[in-house]
């Protein structure tokens, strides 16, 4: 079994403690800079795009295949410039006839019928190779699908290609792939994050409706945040790992990439559930999370009213972007608007989860990565010792920057430095477990800023590796302490001449992804004035 593997952030940089803040937060505006002055496309509120392709097909309004149509001459359009995908599926229209054929005949089809689907090129799938992202596993071919793409099919979605991401999830950019940097459909010099910025942006490009993609310190939720889309990190153990690509087993987790949050959410409703393939997935009960989805015609006057929300004052300090923290408090103005008690809570253990997080990841990555042996998969150099083929076909398959990490965790777990390491960083991450679990008994949901900044320039951090792990510190906390997060677009941020999206992130209580989606299916139905679709495609939803 591949397990699963995202970007270690090791040391670094304690976030210093923030200005006092005031608790009366409806004194700030809501952020100029999100949703009064950004694009001239129409400002229609999310909808689900899988429920409206549902409707379509089932009443035979239009066919799966037309619906696979437009989405394949959209990226014959698109993905020159963003570069998104590593392999697309050359059975797609096929398996959209084969869908038709079966509506026609009245039979069953799955709650994800006729939705395409883009998967991260560390999960498994027998049908299409599966790399990585690395040199190392280059046309690597699983005899097997990953238990989430498996569960995807049986839905019936169709599979319409794996996309890029930072080798082996190590990275916050792409730029850490070994075969393309992809783009930000809202500014193509910009990066889309990472490691799942392939995902990321084909969802917000419409290249697919939906995607999968994988968080072990950020990956999924800070990407969301770079290109205005939905990310949904589960809890640990709520979606099976098996055919996961290991990084760092004990923090990664299949997420979820949606254009509204009922995709979202939708999408993680077909995936998660115990499986016995995967000795850490949770035999909870799985809730209906579709019935959170309500109309918004149907809202009461303030639908969250009595929700209490805790904003940690440890994230709105020195080193986040004053335009985040303008979009930020819009968002926190527009929670009390519907409802929400809104609260300052402080982590005093946040600052210490980035050093730990990189620690433990460094530390489980150089185990996980020691099966690349040239011997048992991927490229191999060929060598009559066998010390050299080891070397060597590391050396020719690995990039920079996981040379890095392995170096790191060997280092962290060698003798005479395991309890300076290893040991403090798990007793750290147990600090930081108590410290959220304090603050979820006296709120509902924490919520903070999704990363310190906006989409930045590729090639601005890819010579800083402190700085790109430094932008992690929003997240990596969520992983250690194993808890369910929710990005979601709440502003803009101007670049130049342009506007980037700026995302929040909600947390929840273990396994309460249910909460969570309420909360942010009502938020984004009553935000207002924005219009997260990227110019690229504008043109095309006006």
């Amino acid at each position: 079994m591949l397990s699963s593997v995202q970007n270690p952030r090791f040391l670094l940089l304690q976030c210093r403690r923030s200005k006092p803040f005031h608790h009366h937060y409806h004194q700030y505006p809501k952020s100029i800079h999100a949703c009064a002055q950004v694009q001239s496309v129409s400002t229609s509120l999310p909808t689900s795009q899988i429920q409206t392709i549902q409707k379509s097909i089932l009443s035979r309004e239009k066919t799966s295949r037309q619906f696979a149509e437009e989405f394949l001459n959209r990226i014959r359009l698109t993905e020159p410039h963003v570069k998104s995908f590593l392999h697309l599926s050359e059975t797609v229209l096929n398996e959209a006839d084969e869908l038709d054929r079966k509506i026609d005949r009245n039979e069953d089809v799955g709650p994800l019928a006729g939705v395409l689907v883009a998967v991260k090129d560390n999960i498994c799938t027998a049908d299409m190779p599966s790399t990585a992202g690395s040199k190392i596993l280059e046309n690597y071919r699983p005899p097997f699908d990953a238990t989430a793409v498996r569960k995807l099919k049986e839905s019936g979605a169709i599979i319409v290609g794996k996309t890029n991401l930072d080798e082996f999830g190590m990275g916050s950019t792409t730029e850490g792939s070994a075969y393309q940097v992809t783009a930000n459909p809202w500014n193509l010099e910009c990066v889309p994050g990472g490691s799942s910025g392939g995902s990321a942006a084909a969802v917000s490009a419409r290249q697919c409706v939906v995607s999968l993609g994988s968080d072990t310190g950020g990956s999924v939720r800070q990407p969301a945040s770079f290109c205005g889309v939905v990310g949904l990190k589960p809890t640990y153990g709520r979606v099976s790992r098996y055919g996961l690509v290991a990084y760092a087993s004990s923090l990664d987790v299949i997420g979820c990439f949606g254009s509204s949050v009922a995709d979202a959410g939708i999408l993680l409703q077909s995936i998660c559930g115990h499986d016995k393939l995967d000795a850490t997935s949770s035999k909870r009960e799985v809730n209906d999370f579709t019935s959170q989805f309500i109309a918004k015609d149907f809202f009461e006057s303030q639908p969250l009213k009595g929700l209490r929300v805790g904003v940690i004052k440890e994230t709105l300090g020195d080193g986040v972007d004053q335009e985040v923290l303008s979009s930020i408090r819009g968002a926190i103005s527009h929670l009390e608007g519907l409802g929400c008690t809104v609260t300052e809570v402080s982590l005093p253990s946040f600052s210490l989860g980035l050093p730990a997080y990189y620690v433990l990841a460094s530390s489980e990555s150089s185990s996980n990565l020691s099966r690349y042996d040239g011997v048992r998969y991927g490229n191999q150099v060929v060598s009559d010792e066998l010390s050299s083929l080891y070397g060597g076909s590391r050396a020719n398959g690995l990039g920079p920057e996981v040379k890095r990490r392995i170096l790191m965790g060997t280092y962290a777990l060698s003798a005479g430095y395991y309890d300076a390491y290893y040991k403090r960083a798990q007793q750290v991450r147990t600090v930081v477990q108590k410290g959220f679990k304090a603050a979820l008994d006296e709120h509902d949901i924490l919520i903070s800023p999704a990363a310190p900044s906006a989409a930045y320039k590729i090639g601005e951090k890819k010579n800083d590796p402190l700085a790109m792990y430094a932008g992690d510190i929003m997240t990596v906390n969520v992983n250690l302490a194993g808890l369910p997060a929710l990005v979601l677009p709440c502003g803009f941020a101007q670049n130049g001449t342009a506007s980037l999206p700026v995302g929040f992130q909600m947390i929840g209580a273990a396994f309460d992804e249910e909460k969570l989606l309420r909360v942010g299916h009502i938020f984004e139905q009553t935000l207002e004035g924005c219009s997260f679709i990227p110019p690229l495609i504008a043109d095309e939803f006006k």
